[in-house]
């Protein structure tokens, strides 16, 4: 597949924390497992992160009820404290996260490149509740 024939979608989300928290619980295994999560019958029970550029990453994506899960793993390719995160996943797609720190606010913007098998409004609403989750999440935990 050329890259011109590949889907990318963009997820964003505003929130209202300052970069050096958004950007420790983003990549904190401990708070990881916390977020991570596209449906309310889904969680990761573990979470491995080695946030610089050749590092890996490991979510394990689960339902509740046990009945399936897969891991979610890639590779760093760039790493910019407090701005920016390149990595691929372990299918060779490719994901971009922007951090615009603004004070007390940080807009989040993502973007990915779609895979084959599930519609593109699905993933993007899977990967817009992850990120919704992140929101939520970091703006209720004490740092």
């Amino acid at each position: 597949m050329n890259t011109a024939d590949k889907t990318t979608i963009t997820v964003s989300t505003t929130v209202n924390a300052p970069i050096e928290k958004v950007w420790k619980l983003w990549s904190t295994p401990e708070d990881i497992i916390k977020w991570n999560s596209g449906a309310d019958d889904w969680h990761t029970p573990r979470a491995e992160n080695d946030l610089r550029t050749g590092g890996k990453f490991l979510s394990r994506m689960e339902a509740k009820d046990g009945s399936m899960g897969f891991d979610f793993v890639g590779i760093y390719d760039e790493v910019k404290l407090h701005e920016l995160i390149v990595y691929s996943i372990e299918d060779g797609r490719k994901v971009t996260i922007h951090f615009e720190g603004n004070g007390a606010t940080t807009e989040v913007i993502e973007t990915f490149e779609a895979e084959s098998t599930h519609p593109v409004e699905q993933q993007r609403k899977g990967w817009q509740t992850i990120l919704d989750n992140f929101k939520k999440y970091t703006e209720t935990v004490t740092y």
